[in-house]
C-alpha cells in the first residue's frame, strides 16, 4: 500500500529522475543508486525506497524539452534488419556485434550505434542506477535474456540485441523501439509515442544519425507517434 501511495502522491521536482518499473509503473525520484542486488531510490519528499534491482526497467532523466526544441527525424528510410551488412574494421568488438546482430536479425550498424551511444564501447561501463556493460543492460533485462555474465562482451551484446529486437517486434517502429530501450516501454505507451524527455530524444537522434545519416538529416518530424513508422522491412 505504501508503495502505491508513493506513486500517486510524488510530484516531479526540477531535475528529477524517472524510475520505470517492469510492471509499467513510473516513479519520480531524486536519485537512484545501485546497491548490490537492489536499487535505492531517493524520494522527492525525503526518505528512500529500496527495491530489488530486477523490478526496475530503466532510470532516466525527467526532462521535458522546450516547446521549440528540434523535431525528431522520422527515420522511415532506415533499414534495421539483417541483410549481411558489414561493419568497418575500426569498429570495436566488430565480430561480437556482428554475431549478436545476425542472431537477432538486426542490422549490425544499428547495434553498433546503440553500443556507441550507451557505453562508448566500454565493456566495463556502469551507470549509477546499475546498467552494465556495452549495451548498458539493467538487471531486469539481463535476467529476462538469461545473461549469466553481464561483463562478458559477447553475452552483453546478445542480451542488448535481444532486448532491442523485443521492442522492435512490440512497437513495429525503429524510433519507438529505441525510445523504449532508453526510457522503458511504459513511458512510450504512456506518451503515445517517443516520450518528451531530452535524454531519450537525443538518444534516438544520435542512433538514427549513425544508422542512416542522410535520412536523419533530411527528415522533418511528427514526434514519433504510436504508428508503424521507421524500421523499414526491406
Amino acid at each position: 500500500m505504501f508503495f502505491l501511495v508513493i506513486f500517486l502522491l510524488c510530484a516531479a521536482p526540477a531535475g528529477a529522475k524517472l524510475a520505470v518499473f517492469v510492471d509499467g509503473r513510473v516513479l519520480h525520484v531524486v536519485d537512484a543508486r545501485a546497491d548490490d542486488d537492489h536499487i535505492v531510490l531517493t524520494l522527492p519528499g525525503g526518505g528512500s525506497l529500496t527495491v530489488p534491482a530486477t523490478r526496475v526497467d530503466r532510470v532516466i532523466e525527467d526532462e521535458v524539452p522546450e516547446e521549440n526544441a528540434p523535431a525528431l527525424p522520422e527515420g522511415t528510410g532506415c533499414n534495421w534488419r539483417w541483410q549481411g551488412q558489414r561493419l568497418a574494421p575500426s569498429v570495436p568488438y566488430r565480430a561480437q556485434i556482428t554475431a549478436a546482430a545476425r542472431s537477432t536479425g538486426l542490422n549490425p550498424r544499428l547495434l553498433a550505434a546503440l553500443v556507441h551511444a550507451e557505453s562508448n564501447f566500454d565493456p566495463r561501463a556502469r551507470s549509477r542506477a546499475g546498467a552494465k556493460g556495452l549495451t548498458q543492460l539493467m538487471p531486469a533485462a539481463a535476467l529476462d535474456h538469461g545473461i549469466r555474465n553481464v561483463w562478458d562482451p559477447a553475452e552483453n551484446l546478445r542480451g542488448g540485441a535481444e532486448h532491442l529486437r523485443l521492442y522492435l517486434d512490440r512497437f513495429h517502429s525503429l524510433m519507438l523501439a529505441l525510445a523504449a530501450y532508453n526510457a522503458g516501454a511504459a513511458t512510450v505507451e504512456r506518451a503515445g509515442g517517443v516520450p518528451p524527455y531530452r535524454e531519450t530524444r537525443q538518444f534516438v537522434r544520435r542512433i538514427l544519425a549513425e544508422l542512416c545519416p542522410d535520412r536523419a538529416a533530411t527528415t522533418g518530424a511528427r514526434g514519433g507517434r504510436l504508428e508503424n513508422q521507421g524500421g523499414s522491412s526491406s
